[in-house]
């Protein structure tokens, strides 16, 4: 199906290093499996009229309060109409007083250890995000913790083992990649990327270029409901 990605990059709060890298290697990422790719960190990019060209929002390590009311409507009617929304690392701490935006990216950063190597556990291997990977993966990134544990609301696709790191809040099974529904919205989440090396990693690229493909509708799992037929609460 293809289309045009919106990647959008607009920090109020604090801003990643790998904001510049991650939006060269989406442009190249995207343009390499047929999408266009708009690169903005101009919120005004979210209208209704842009947003009914888009086949899926990128929100690459955002932060803060990005919107102003009428931007906020816009990316809502386009979610829950049918849009498709993809969230890399800092997306979770975006927009943390609109409970939309919650629901949409699944759950709320809440703190981190230092930068770590740790074990990745692939708990979905059928999902193009995920099928490139072996069982595990050993990975070094800035382990989110959040406020509370979307495993039930969402379908996860990677968790990280707390025993291979320091700092870890959420115990056995903490997810740090999954998909969902939101109406008829399709939304992905990743919280690794924190590192500009990380967007040159072949194995990182292909789990954003499957999560991208996923909330574009590309992917027979577009389709796959959530756990809960509504929104998260």
């Amino acid at each position: 199906m293809t289309g045009r990605l919106l990647v959008f990059s607009k920090t109020t709060g604090y801003r990643h290093e790998s904001i510049e890298a991650g939006a060269a290697a989406l442009s190249q990422i995207g343009a390499e499996a047929g999408y266009g790719v708009e690169v903005t960190e101009d919120a005004s990019a979210f209208t209704p009229q842009n947003l009914a060209g888009v086949a899926a929002v990128v929100f690459l390590s955002t932060s803060g309060e990005v919107f102003d009311d009428a931007q906020r409507r816009a990316l809502e009617s386009y979610i829950r109409s049918g849009g498709g929304y993809a969230g890399i690392h800092a997306a979770s701490t975006t927009e943390y007083h609109w409970p939309f935006y919650g629901d949409v990216v699944g759950a709320r950063f809440n703190g981190h250890p230092h930068v770590q190597p740790a074990t990745v556990v692939v708990e979905d291997s059928t999902h193009p995000a995920t099928a490139h990977l072996g069982p595990t993966w050993a990975w070094t990134d800035e382990w989110y913790n959040f406020r509370a544990d979307p495993r039930g609301r969402v379908n996860v696709l990677l968790s990280v083992d707390e025993s291979t790191y320091e700092g870890g809040e959420m115990g056995p099974g903490h997810p740090i990649a999954w998909h969902h529904r939101v109406d008829d919205g399709r939304c992905f989440y990743t919280a690794l990327g924190h590192a500009p090396e990380a967007f040159g990693e072949p194995r990182f690229r292909q789990h954003l270029l499957g999560g991208i493909r996923h909330a574009a509708g590309d992917d027979p799992n577009s389709g796959v409901p959530s756990p809960s037929a509504a929104s998260a609460p």
